[in-house]
């Protein structure tokens, strides 16, 4: 066999076995330990991306204490979406993930067939200027017209981690929103299975027969008219948080889709405002937050909320300036 490394790989990962993995297959170190799917390994194994102490290995060959399993965990990739400069903010990067703050009024990825002017797009761009290839991959979403903090993954392994966590609840998601009327308790949890509405292709609905979907809020600011809350996601529903206060009866501002009012705000009132992980490959702890933009600060202005000025962000340290347009 040709043990000549190929060379589509930028970023290994090296593996000590310990005395206790010994006799364990490749195989079940790559899953086990490593928390590598099938698919991935049948990929990494096509590109001779795995190498046990310097060689390409058998998957099924035992391991012995001390060896090192190198993995390639970000190989070359073509990227798949055309590089354009569509602006966002860039709040932190590394070379294996980067938190981005969405503007309101762009898609996060293309949802029609050659559709242009995504936030991916924007990320092609900003990478294309740093001379990396990769593919975009979000590891949740935020609706088009939702601002605030999105978590990116710059490698399939990266996103296969963070994948994990989310499903596992490991990944803390806060917005904030301004809805209609007074709420009747100031914390609260809107345990409520949301499934499509029949007949409509972009509309839901708390449907007992739907997918589980939990939403924890509190009241941070309210008159009889509108309500100011900060609310947290249990799960990932789309449109959850529209839909779990509409089924209460306050609507968010701005949400025409469940009915909220459009006079004030063009918008659904909603913002992604804090995000705390764990570093899939570093272990640290990773916590960010950002600024209520300021269609959501005139909203509370006028609607009369009185909302501290360190929940509204205006105290915030300056941001890194927006990437997506030419240098």
């Amino acid at each position: 066999m040709d043990n000549t490394p190929v060379k589509r790989h930028n970023k290994w990962m090296t593996f000590t076995v310990p005395a206790d993995w010994e006799g364990r297959t490749v195989r079940t170190v790559l899953k086990e330990h490593l928390l590598l799917s099938n698919r991935m390994i049948n990929r990494l194994t096509r590109m001779r991306g795995i190498r046990l102490n310097g060689r390409m290995p058998w998957l099924d060959r035992p391991v012995r204490a001390g060896d090192r399993l190198a993995v390639a965990i970000r190989p070359w990739e073509k990227p798949d979406l055309a590089p354009e400069p569509v602006p966002f903010g860039l709040v932190y990067e590394d070379d294996d993930l980067l938190v981005v703050d969405k503007p309101a009024g762009i898609n996060v990825h293309p949802v029609r067939r050659h559709e242009r002017g995504t936030l991916a797009h924007g990320i092609a761009y900003h990478w294309q200027q740093q001379g990396v290839e990769a593919r975009v991959r979000p590891v949740h979403r935020l609706d088009r017209d939702t601002s605030g903090l999105l978590l990116v993954a710059k490698h399939a392994y990266a996103h296969q981690l963070l994948d994990r966590a989310l499903r596992e609840k490991r990944i803390r998601r806060v917005y904030l929103a301004v809805v209609h009327g007074r709420l009747a308790e100031g914390t609260g949890i809107i345990d409520a299975p949301i499934a499509r509405e029949p007949g409509h292709p972009l509309r839901r609905r708390v449907d007992e027969h739907g997918e589980p979907a939990v939403t924890r809020y509190r009241v941070l600011a309210q008159t009889d008219d509108a309500s100011f809350v900060e609310a947290e996601l249990e799960t990932g529903r789309t449109h959850q948080i529209r839909v779990h206060f509409a089924h209460l009866g306050h609507p968010l501002f701005g949400d025409r889709l469940y009915g909220g009012a459009t006079d004030r705000i063009a918008r659904q009132a909603l913002h992604a405002a804090r995000l705390a992980f764990t570093h899939p490959l570093t272990g640290a702890a990773m916590a960010f937050s950002s600024p209520l933009p300021e269609d959501l600060r005139h909203l509370v202005k006028t609607l009369g909320l009185a909302v501290p000025n360190d929940v509204l962000g205006v105290d915030a340290p300056a941001r890194v300036p927006e990437h997506g347009t030419s240098p």
